[in-house]
């Protein structure tokens, strides 16, 4: 199985695609996922995570068959 990764709004112009999938054999959290996506690239300022349409810490555990989403704060008015 796979863990689904998706962008949303100005980050996924940034990185040019809506997500990427990564294989579920590794022990994976928030952060690591990230590192391991973007090895050049630290998280932008800010950047928000959810697991499962949940807010998650960077130290959530992410287990097989999850979605992770990251994306900016949304701001409105």
């Amino acid at each position: 199985m796979t863990i689904q990764i998706r962008y949303f709004a100005s980050l996924r112009e940034r990185l040019g695609r809506a997500g990427d999938e990564l294989p579920s054999a590794t022990e994976w959290t928030v952060a690591s996922i990230w590192a391991t996506l973007h090895p050049d690239s630290p998280p932008p300022v800010n950047l928000l995570a959810a697991v499962n349409l949940e807010y998650a810490e960077w130290t959530h555990p992410v287990q097989d068959g999850d979605e992770v989403a990251f994306f900016p704060p949304v701001t409105g008015g």
